[in-house]
């Protein structure tokens, strides 16, 4: 297994099993922007799934508002802003977002440091398109379900949720950091008040091949 990835996933069992599971984030990119680690699934460019999905329903955002959660280092943020789309993304660790300025200066999106679980009022009902890409499947099951209650009611009526994420059969052991969510997890999100627009499950052109849930959901 690759190292990194092994880090990473070690330094989350050890903020997890002090009672602390969100702030390792802001550790590991912290010591990323330093140099002192890698950030195992920053791939420096915008997530494949999520152009492919982009490209496929011809997705353009011009005068439309998007928000990114949990945005990393900005790849997917600067994607939706190329296509038109006025772009928040946040992250939970203020060194990410430090990073992202750093890497797009120029950028024309606006990028927040924020807990998902803790995000402005105003936030609530805001946005054209959501994108949750990778992060559920990074949180404790503990803390899904009101991530997912938080990240639903982000989507403005008539808006767009997407969710991009690591999936399982609900039989199959969970495994380690990225937990892969099962259907029923997911699906919480119709519990919410969200219609089911599409259901991807395949595996993706990763080596070896991983097996994603690509989602799309509407409020009406």
């Amino acid at each position: 297994m690759n190292q990194d990835r092994v880090y990473a996933r070690n330094l989350a069992m050890q903020f997890r099993n002090a009672g602390k599971p969100m702030e390792w984030f802001e550790v590991l990119y912290a010591q990323g922007k330093d140099g002192k680690a890698v950030i195992p699934w920053a791939e420096m460019s915008p997530n494949p799934n999520l152009i492919q999905w982009l490209d496929a329903q011809q997705i353009r955002g011009e005068g439309k508002t998007a928000l990114t959660v949990g945005c990393g280092l900005g790849d997917d943020v600067e994607e939706l802003s190329w296509r038109g789309f006025h772009v928040v993304g946040f992250d939970i660790s203020a060194s990410a977002i430090e990073w992202c300025k750093n890497r797009f200066p120029n950028s024309n999106a606006q990028y927040i440091a924020a807990d998902v679980l803790n995000t402005p009022e105003s936030w609530n009902q805001g946005f054209d398109l959501v994108l949750e890409s990778y992060t559920l499947q990074a949180l404790p099951r503990s803390l899904r379900e009101k991530a997912i209650e938080k990240i639903a009611n982000f989507v403005a009526f008539g808006g767009q949720l997407l969710v991009i994420c690591r999936g399982r059969d609900v039989e199959e052991d969970a495994g380690e950091i990225p937990e892969p969510l099962t259907r029923d997890e997911v699906m919480k999100f119709v519990d919410l008040g969200l219609l089911l627009e599409s259901f991807e499950d395949y595996l993706d052109d990763e080596s070896p091949p991983v097996r994603r849930f690509r989602i799309e959901f509407k409020k009406v």
